[in-house]
């Protein structure tokens, strides 16, 4: 077996996480970017600003997994509402993280929101491939 075709079964194996990961990473930024903006610009509670922020990267991971990396549009709105509630999920553990870093540990706003991001990914990741997108029998 040469090193292409090695190549192309570890791709193949791991296609979903690589996706969603690049797709992670632009919902990322959009969280990050939106939070810098409400929180350091705009002067909103960190806690706000999380939460917007969060519910924005959200909609863009869903509909960018939806379509490009999952492919699975059925039932979309349902689909939507478990996505988005693996999502409070990870708002939820993100919420009390930064209380953590921040408030008790004294972390600055931008740095605890990057060391949040890590764990949230990895629990969302796991919930979403197992609930949001999971086939149904028809498929």
């Amino acid at each position: 077996m040469d090193i292409i075709s090695q190549a192309r079964g570890l791709y193949e194996k791991y296609r979903l996480f690589i996706w969603y990961s690049a797709i992670g990473a632009s919902g990322v930024t959009l969280d990050f970017l939106a939070f810098y903006i409400l929180n350091s610009r705009l002067h909103v509670h960190y806690q706000f600003a999380n939460l917007a922020s969060v519910s924005l990267g959200i909609t863009n991971n869903f509909l960018l997994n939806a379509f490009l990396n999952f492919r699975i549009t059925d039932r979309l709105l349902i689909r939507f509402f478990k996505f988005y509630a693996v999502g409070f999920v990870g708002l939820g553990l993100s919420a009390l993280l930064l209380y953590l870093l921040i408030d008790r540990l004294h972390i600055v706003p931008l740095l605890a929101k990057a060391v949040t991001i890590i764990f949230v990914v990895i629990v969302q990741f796991t919930l979403n491939k197992r609930y949001s997108f999971k086939a149904t029998a028809s498929e």
